[in-house]
């Protein structure tokens, strides 16, 4: 789904198999096994928490609860597998506003494909009910591929407020500051009266089916 980096078997359900592939070999055998993680249906439930919270505020002591593990032992988990490229964090942007929340992170997964493996979802993008979280996996995680592809150094985060307004992805280049909103349909945005007053200088996009490409290809212009 959205160019998974499974490129190589031509059917759907031969790319579907090699997913599930993916998962039981790589992340039993190499992260499990090598990494001396106890226990793998926890590792995995974890995961499938993470798959429905995209473009979310996620609480560890949260997704501790419902584990029934220890705060402390997610995080060597989520460390684990970020370091394993499964999954990445982006933190909140504040310039130390008391409105803005920061205290929460948001994980995102490398690959939209795996994602679906996880929780057994392969179908057509006209039958999701959860469009919205791939499109935003899609977009947030190509771009950040575009921009380390082009050595642009760039500082990724979210933006969110106490009274629940945010801006899905925002960036930080040469000082400079850019908002965008992930939307799967083209529909009017308002910029947040709060960002806007805050910061009057900074960027603001919808990004969208109709002007994505680019935003995420390196040959075309942003």
């Amino acid at each position: 789904m959205f160019d998974s980096l499974v490129k190589s078997p031509t059917s759907m359900s031969r790319r579907e198999e090699y997913l599930r592939e993916i998962i039981s070999s790589y992340l039993f055998k190499d992260i499990l096994v090598l990494e001396g993680v106890r226990y793998a249906n926890k590792l995995v439930r974890l995961l499938q928490l993470l798959t429905f919270q995209i473009g979310k505020n996620v609480s560890v002591s949260e997704l501790g609860r419902q584990l029934g593990m220890s705060k402390n032992t997610v995080d060597r988990y989520l460390d684990l597998l970020e370091k394993a490229f499964v999954i990445y964090k982006r933190s909140g942007f504040s310039r130390n506003l008391c409105k803005e929340v920061t205290k929460n992170q948001r994980w995102y997964f490398f690959d939209n494909g795996i994602r679906n493996a996880l929780i057994g979802n392969f179908n057509p993008v006209d039958l999701r009910n959860d469009i919205g979280d791939l499109w935003e996996n899609y977009i947030v995680t190509e771009r950040l591929k575009r921009q380390e592809y082009l050595r642009q150094t760039t500082n990724f985060y979210f933006w969110r407020t106490y009274d629940k307004k945010e801006i899905d992805m925002v960036e930080e280049r040469k000082g400079n500051l850019y908002g965008y909103e992930i939307k799967w349909k083209s529909v009017p945005v308002k910029v947040p009266k709060d960002w806007r007053e805050n910061y009057p200088d900074a960027g603001f996009e919808v990004i969208h089916r109709e002007n994505y490409l680019g935003f995420i290809y390196p040959n075309l212009s942003t």
